[in-house]
């Protein structure tokens, strides 16, 4: 049995809120009721499904533009009116079941196509039955503005053609009575007919109304104009209202028919507008998620949770209206420390950090995404009881000690080893020495029962129990010494200080009252209270010196990795160098060898004639000094290789020093490229020319297109070998226009760099925005998570100088806001 205690439970850590936002993104009353209706659950399969759901639809909502959002009506009231024979629809119904079971019909065809993608969502329509006769029924009885159509029954087509008759009549013969008031000067030259009851009048001055006979209907509001329908048509106006009352019964008849032909098809129908109910609540809860950083954690089918940068969703709403930022908590409970005891200063954010716990802690098991980072580990508990604020009643004759004491009744009743206890201010509320005694002795038994829980207290006998047993672990709200003020931040590890004489001296008391305070305390407490703030200050010293050699670490490992694989291109640029050189040598010695052939055969054939001979000669000293030639060429190429090779000796010998290496490499790579030299970009077949170069990269013209790409991902090619790519793309072969289409057509315009380092998410933007540029594509996507805006800032400045980059603006806040950027491209 899974519970939740007290009743008041949402109330207190701030659900009642959650729901309220939540039911504001819905489309349509299903889904409000949807939402209402999420119930604290524990089953871990159940949880694990929302959960996926819920995340699956984040991603639609931030990736597909297609999902339907329109016309979700709920018609669930209308069809269950109809289950009773002889009821109806109304037009304005039949015309709202069309188009929600058109959008239930696209919801249906939406998931089919990505039901690879989105599995759990899929799975949702696997049961919706959609009938298109409904649809087809309604169409033949309504017209596209919902009016019932004149050919949905005979009876109906012959009575509104009566009725037109019958109205062309009344108008022609209001018209000839109007025009001789006009000419007998009973009305004014400009007065129409009106409409009044129903029924064609005229409107007359008050003062003429006896001259003109007929059936007064209405009067103007100052009485100067009354409305008189003229006695000629009043039969006729009478046979047009039969009719109306003849065409409303034929009407009636013909909604009760289609009300009969799809009563056999309203569980089905009911079941389908379920199906929109769960879609709506599922796509709030993402759009919840997407504003309040919510995020799927690591579940866990056990009990424990770690939260990583968590928020409280009601806070964070409230400080952001005030133009704050919040401070995110790291809060964690496991099997060795179950119970986690906070301490810490007044209005340090104790109570905060309890509530935030407790909510998204409740957010999971209702099916909701939790407001921490995605790397935050969630169990699940069978039952969550919190004892916060004062339940102190006059009618109940409870006291607030008595009431914190009812509820501590109820825990030791009934916590077990999948129970989360949240106690605020724990043992307040009476004398200090008893109420930290019996504060001390309930902790002891929550512990011994292997209950969790998150306990916020004041008392240093619960600091020293804590520090002195297995199962529960102290954490303090930290506090800043010098501006005297709470830094809202957990530390988990050690207690926390009161700082009750710190904050008094800043609010002003005297220091006589002060001293004299200290004196009544003793040494003793003066002391620890001291330790407590030299224990803090020391850790934070130590944990900034932990991150700064981590930093470093991470640099070094970069460099590491950015040698090596400078090392790996030195060494396929020597292989190439090599084999080059032996396939140029290989010609030359088939040509020598050629000559020669020549040279022997014209002798030959001339008889050694003196003339011939000499003239074979010459040719044959112009052929030796182009091989001579060529062996110079050839000198350069070991001359080289023997470079190379000198390289990598000095990249192995400076291996320890990776600032020196990468200096020395950026040093020869800026002497191998210079304006002009024709280069093309490492890995890629795409050549261009040098235009200019800078500190570490060059600008270089692909064909019209000019680019800034850095120089440590080029490579020198040879004129002729540029030359020979050129030729090849003036006379392009009958493929060459299909591959471009088929690049085009396997072009994807989105960017999903989530999780990336700041130089591969730009190298990966960079790469897109070239690709963009190359096949004239106006707009892409960059997919970066809101976070801390850390990567989102990198992108932005990146793109800020970037070449070809027209603008870039956040997405619209349906579609993901600040997580995605929008990059339209000059082409």
């Amino acid at each position: 049995m899974f519970n939740f205690y007290p009743d008041s439970f949402e109330q207190k850590v701030g659900f009642d809120k959650v729901r309220e936002l939540v039911v504001a993104k819905c489309l349509c009353p299903l889904g409000a009721a949807k939402v209402g209706a999420a119930e604290f659950v524990a089953d871990f399969e159940s949880i694990e499904r929302m959960i996926n759901q819920v995340d699956e639809m984040k991603s639609i909502c931030l990736m597909e533009n297609s999902f339907p959002i329109e016309n979700y009506y709920d018609l669930t009231p209308s069809l269950n009116k109809i289950a009773k024979e002889g009821t109806w629809l109304d037009e304005v119904e039949l015309q709202n079941l069309k188009r929600s079971l058109e959008t239930i019909k696209a919801i249906l065809t939406f998931l089919k196509k990505v039901s690879e993608k989105y599995p759990n969502i899929a799975d949702l329509a696997k049961t919706v039955a959609y009938y298109p006769y409904v649809v087809e029924r309604i169409d033949s009885i309504l017209d596209r503005f919902g009016r019932i159509k004149d050919n949905a029954s005979p009876e109906l087509a012959k009575i509104r053609s009566a009725i037109a008759a019958k109205q062309g009549s009344v108008s022609k013969l209001v018209q000839s009575i109007l025009r001789n008031a006009r000419e007998q000067g009973v009305v004014e030259q400009d007065v129409t007919p009106s409409i009044r009851e129903g029924r064609v009048v005229i409107p007359v001055s008050a003062a003429n109304k006896r001259k003109l006979k007929g059936i007064v209907h209405d009067e103007s509001a100052t009485g100067k104009t009354v409305f008189i329908e003229p006695v000629e048509v009043v039969e006729l106006n009478n046979e047009i209202r039969e009719l109306e009352y003849d065409e409303r019964r034929e009407v009636i008849r013909i909604l009760v028919d289609f009300a009969d032909n799809i009563r056999p098809y309203q569980p089905e129908l009911l079941s389908a507008y379920d199906f929109l109910g769960v879609i709506d609540f599922i796509r709030a809860k993402a759009l919840f998620s997407t504003e309040y950083y919510g995020a799927k954690p690591i579940l866990k089918n056990s009990t424990g949770t770690y939260l990583r940068q968590a928020k409280h969703p009601i806070l964070l709403k409230s400080l952001k209206r005030e133009g704050k930022e919040i401070v995110p908590l790291d809060i964690e409970v496991n099997q060795q420390n179950r119970i986690l005891l906070i301490s810490g200063p007044n209005a340090g954010g104790k109570s905060v950090c309890l509530k935030t716990f407790g909510l998204l802690q409740y957010m999971l098991q209702c099916g909701f995404l939790p407001c921490a980072l995605e790397n935050s580990e969630m169990g699940i508990y069978r039952g969550i009881f919190i004892d916060i604020g004062d339940e102190q009643s006059i009618e109940n004759d409870l006291s607030t000690y008595s009431s914190h004491l009812l509820n501590m009744k109820h825990f030791l009743r009934n916590a077990q080893r999948e129970t989360l206890v949240l106690i605020d201010e724990f043992g307040a509320g009476t004398e200090p020495m008893a109420g930290g005694a019996i504060a001390e002795a309930i902790l002891q038994q929550l512990c011994n029962v292997g209950a969790f829980g998150v306990i916020t207290t004041h008392y240093s006998n619960l600091k020293h129990f804590a520090a002195n047993t297995d199962g529960i672990i102290n954490g303090a709200m930290l506090f800043d010494n010098a501006k005297i003020e709470p830094l809202f931040k957990l530390e988990i590890g050690k207690p926390g200080s009161s700082f009750a004489f710190e904050i008094a001296r800043k609010i002003g008391l005297p220091d006589t009252v002060l001293n004299d305070a200290a004196s009544k305390v003793g040494e003793d407490y003066i002391t620890f209270e001291k330790h407590l703030r030299e224990i803090s200050r020391d850790k934070r010293y130590w944990e900034k010196k932990r991150d700064n050699i981590r930093i470093t670490n991470k640099k070094t490992e970069e460099f590491q990795d950015k040698l090596e694989g400078e090392l790996a291109a030195l060494k396929e640029q020597r292989k190439e160098i090599i084999a080059n050189a032996k396939k140029e040598a290989q010609a030359i010695l088939a040509d020598a060898n050629k000559q020669i052939e020549n040279t022997i055969r014209t002798i030959k054939e001339a008889n050694a004639a003196k003339e011939p001979t000499k003239q074979v000669r010459e040719e044959l000293d112009k052929f030796k000094k182009e091989v001579e030639a060529i062996n110079v060429h050839d000198e350069s190429i070991d001359r080289k290789i023997e470079q190379i090779k000198r390289r990598q000796e000095r990249k192995q010998q400076q291996t320890n020093d990776p600032k020196v290496v990468e200096s020395t490499n950026a040093k020869e790579d800026l002497k191998v490229i210079g304006v002009g030299d024709k280069v093309r970009i490492a890995g890629q077949s795409l050549m261009g020319e040098v235009v200019s170069l800078s500190n570490q990269s060059a600008s270089v013209a692909f064909g019209n297109m000019i680019t800034v790409v850095p120089l440590v991902r080029l490579e020198k090619i040879s004129t002729n070998e540029f030359r020979k790519a050129n030729k090849t793309i003036e006379q392009p072969s009958a493929g060459a226009g299909f591959d471009t289409f088929k690049r085009r057509l396997n072009f994807k315009s989105d960017i999903d760099i989530r999780g990336y380092r700041a130089d591969e998410a730009i190298e990966a933007v960079q790469d897109l925005i070239d690709d963009a540029l190359m096949l004239s594509i106006s707009r892409v996507r960059i997919l970066h998570g809101k976070g801390n805006g850390i990567l989102r800032q990198v992108i932005r400045d990146y793109l800020r100088n970037a070449p070809g980059v027209k603008s870039y603006a956040d997405e619209h806040i349906e579609f993901g806001g600040s997580g995605i950027t929008v990059v339209d491209i000059d082409t």
